[in-house]
């Protein structure tokens, strides 16, 4: 084994993202490359200004050829080069994708399919998270990294494995079996509490013995909806515990801040990540542009509003994000001139203080060659590299909002528990989901110029005078109760279809739908009416509907608008129940754009919440500090704007007042003074 270095810090460990400025930051892989091109590399980071490199997030086949044997000699080097031009370190633990002489030793820590299907290694992640085996090996190498790096002066964070659960979240394999037998004893205690809980006396699911409970494996039928919404939480709960071991690992050897870098995106739902934020010293998000969807931008405001609401609400970072285009979407769209400057700036806006990308030097192998970097294959002389410099030059000017927080009145009760169970088999519509919803009503709130926060069901709601909860499917008591005190309290609340139906076992709640919401919306929904795919139904406010209607009788709410034709027509279709200072708003169909456009005015009016109608291809948020505010505007579109907002433009270092034009692919953050200083 490598003996360690006996290095000492030049200045105190200070947290890489805390230096007041916006940080700059990428992924670097130098294992791919000569080391005559790393001084070339890193002579080009200082040139664009990079502040923080990570490193080592796939190293371990490199420092580890072989069972036993461990060379650092390379990575040795390149953190003291880092450290020597002045550039902090991101340590990934190296432990993301084992190497390859694992699988061959050891083919037991291989995760499995629900069908038994074995992942093999070449792509990545290839191993069980519940693997004891898996675990004692990793930790070796966590162990030897943080002996030989945790006092290095160059290291300002520790990077835990990588995108835990991208590929190998859900593992039905034996050994997952025994860990997921283990988790339900913890949560019933007894095999009794596990069957009244699961509903085993349908289909001749009673469990008589612990051994005979399994993961939801392949099965011939529809599972048990209880069973799967179960598995998600422990195998949510089977990766933080992983998490956990390498960071008590790392928090024996190092004083230095730990993190990973979570998913908060729409193609990954398998973690419950309000869980996780505690364990984590600094939240941290990737995020690619998802050209799959059909408004890409409103998806990137929604994830980062949603990781600021795992943060809190203080700064985040955003450890990954592409310059151009990625590689494994079905087409690869590059950015247009101007787009990487306002993507970034998306973050930002929404409380990001670092901005982070994959990669620095772009790959000529492997599976992601294609994809874009900071230096492309063109090098420096290409149009690549002129919007990275474009970038880090926008945000050396923002080093004033450094530390600021976003400002929101309207907050969306978001759920990643609710996720996992309406989407379940045997539901009302297929049609019906979860995401779209929540998306649907976040967009339309970025289009009027309405900042959201994103919270967890529970969450503390008395600061927000707007409440949206879509599609919540499954929640506590406890969580429904902090809704209705919210609304006594004086917020509006608007409940979308969907909501409030089940337990957290996913049982039905007794005495008729919306269940845990019935007495706080004052109606009853006598029968699920769910549309065929292309229909749509008219309302009498002129909003139209479509995937969902009911058939809802109203006890002691106010009708709004009913149905006008489709399966539950003349039905109530949008009610309001007055509720102590405030009110509850209730829609029973998935609104189109126009009408949730229609019913968000009329709610933010009713809330005292100011617009700004922006339009859908705008983003207006304001973050503020004890002595100004930070007023952001992304325009997206090709045409100029004008928004009222009047001061410093820290980008363009001009005055500007309510009738300054905003060109069309251009960003403005002005700084305007804060007339309650301190406040």
């Amino acid at each position: 084994m490598t003996t360690p270095l006996t290095l000492s810090h030049e200045q105190p460990l200070v947290p890489g993202w805390a230096t007041g400025t916006i940080t700059l930051g990428c992924d670097y892989n130098p294992e791919q490359w000569d080391e005559t091109v790393w001084h070339d590399d890193i002579a080009l980071m200082r040139e664009l200004g990079v502040d923080l490199v990570a490193i080592n997030i796939f190293g371990w086949a490199q420092l580890q050829p072989q069972p036993g044997e461990f060379d650092f000699a390379r990575l040795d080097r390149i953190l003291d080069l880092l450290h020597a031009a002045g550039i902090r370190v991101n340590l990934g633990t190296g432990t993301s994708s084992p190497p390859p002489w694992l699988a061959r030793v050891h083919p037991e820590t291989l995760p499995q399919a629900a069908d038994g299907t074995i992942a093999w290694p070449g792509g990545r992640q290839a191993w069980c998270p519940s693997s004891s085996v898996f675990r004692e090996k990793a930790l070796e190498l966590v162990t030897a990294m943080g002996d030989r790096y945790g006092a290095h002066p160059a290291v300002m964070l520790w990077h835990v494995s990588n995108e835990l659960g991208c590929h190998n979240a859900l593992c039905f394999c034996d050994e997952s079996a025994r860990a997921f037998r283990d988790w339900l004893r913890v949560r019933y205690g007894t095999l009794e509490a596990l069957n009244a809980a699961w509903g085993t006396a349908f289909w001749s699911q009673r469990f008589g013995a612990w051994d005979d409970v399994l993961p939801p494996r392949a099965t011939r039928s529809a599972g048990n909806p209880a069973q799967l919404l179960d598995f998600k939480r422990f195998s949510s709960d089977a990766l933080l515990d992983y998490y956990r071991a390498e960071t008590a690992v790392l928090r024996e050897r190092s004083e230095v801040p730990v993190t990973t870098n979570l998913m908060v995106t729409a193609h990954i739902q398998t973690q419950d990540y309000f869980s996780w934020a505690p364990e984590l010293d600094l939240i941290a998000n990737d995020h690619y542009l998802d050209h799959r969807l059909a408004d890409p931008l409103a998806e990137l405001a929604f994830s980062a509003d949603l990781t600021r609401g795992l943060a809190q609400g203080g700064p985040w970072m955003l450890m990954e994000t592409s310059t151009s285009a990625v590689s494994w979407q079905p087409v690869n769209h590059a950015k247009r001139s101007g787009e990487l400057t306002r993507t970034a700036l998306g973050h930002v806006a929404r409380g990001a203080d670092s901005i982070c990308f994959f990669q620095w030097r772009a790959s000529r192998s492997g599976a992601e060659k294609f994809h874009s970097a900071l230096l492309p294959h063109s090098g420096t002389a290409g149009e690549g590299w002129v919007q990275s410099v474009e970038l880090s030059a926008v945000l050396d000017r923002l080093s004033p909002v450094v530390g600021s927080r976003v400002h929101a009145r309207a907050a969306l009760v978001f759920s990643w528990e609710a996720w996992w169970a309406a989407e379940g088999d045997s539901q009302p519509s297929r049609l019906m989901r979860y995401l779209p919803e929540a998306h649907r009503y976040h967009r339309a709130m970025r289009a009027l110029g309405v900042t959201v926060d994103l919270v967890a069901p529970g969450a503390d709601l008395s600061r927000y005078s707007l409440i949206v909860v879509p599609t919540l499917y499954t929640l506590t008591d406890a969580e429904a109760a902090s809704i209705a005190q919210a609304a006594s309290g004086g917020a509006t609340v608007l409940i979308t279809p969907f909501s409030g139906i089940v337990d957290e076992n996913d049982a039905i709640r007794a005495g008729g739908y919306p269940g845990a919401f019935r007495e706080l919306l004052g109606l009853t929904i006598d029968e699920f009416r769910p549309l065929a795919a292309e229909a749509t139904v008219a309302l009498s406010s002129g909003a139209r509907g479509s995937i969902w209607s009911e058939s809802v009788r109203v006890v002691d709410a106010e009708v709004i608008a009913t149905f006008v034709e489709g399966p539950a027509a003349a039905s109530p279709a949008l009610t309001r129940r007055a509720v102590g200072s405030g009110a509850a708003w209730y829609t029973a169909t998935v609104l189109d754009d126009d009408g949730v456009l229609a019913l968000l005015r009329r709610l933010c009016a009713d809330s005292d919440v100011p617009i700004v109608e922006v339009g859908f291809d705008v983003d207006i948020v304001t973050r503020r500090s004890p002595s100004a505010d930070f007023t952001f505007i992304i325009n997206h579109r090709d045409l100029p704007l004008t928004v009222p907002v009047a001061g410093l433009d820290l980008v363009s270092g001009e005055t500007v007042d309510d009738a300054t034009p905003l060109a069309g692919g251009s960003v403005r953050v002005v700084m305007t003074e804060r007339s309650d200083r301190g406040a």
